[in-house]
C-alpha cells in the first residue's frame, strides 16, 4: 500500500508538510478517514482534531492537530488541509491559553450588545475553549 502527501497549513504558517501512511479528518458532517488511493473529495473541516499516522520509517506514532473551520482536498494520494485555526496538541500552554480567553473575554465585553465586533471576540473565546478541551 502507498502513502499520501499531506500539506497542512493555518494563515500564519505551514504546520506539517510529509508523508503519512493514513489521516483522520474532522469534517463538519463528522469524521472522514482517509487511506491511500482515495477518491477526490473536497470537505468542510469542523471543530475537532484531525489525526495524522505517520510512517512506521518515520517512528510512526500519531499527530493530532486541533482544527477549527476551514477545508481539505483529497487527490491523486495528496491531502492539504486549509485551516482557520489549527494548533498541534502538543503546542498547547494553557496558562497562554486562559489569559488570551480572558483577555477576549474582557474586551468583549466593554462592547454593547449588537455590536458586530463582539462575534470576534466570540470566535476567538470559542477557539480557546476548543484548545483548552484537548489539554
Amino acid at each position: 500500500m502507498g502513502t499520501i502527501q499531506c500539506q497542512f497549513v493555518r494563515p500564519d504558517r505551514l504546520l506539517f508538510q510529509g508523508e503519512v501512511d493514513h489521516l483522520v479528518l474532522v469534517a463538519e458532517s463528522g469524521e472522514l478517514g482517509v487511506w491511500p488511493s482515495h477518491a477526490p473529495i473536497i470537505v468542510a473541516l469542523g471543530d475537532g482534531v484531525v489525526r495524522l499516522y505517520r510512517l512506521e520509517s518515520d517512528g510512526g506514532g500519531q499527530l493530532d492537530i486541533i482544527v477549527s473551520g476551514g477545508y481539505a482536498e483529497v487527490k491523486d494520494d495528496q491531502v492539504i488541509v486549509l485551516a482557520d485555526h489549527a494548533r498541534r496538541s502538543d503546542d498547547i500552554e494553557p496558562d497562554v491559553v486562559n489569559e488570551t480567553r480572558a483577555a477576549a473575554q474582557a474586551k468583549r465585553d466593554k462592547l454593547p450588545e449588537g455590536d458586530h465586533r463582539r462575534l470576534y471576540y466570540d470566535n476567538k473565546i470559542k477557539w480557546c475553549d476548543l484548545l483548552l478541551s484537548y489539554v
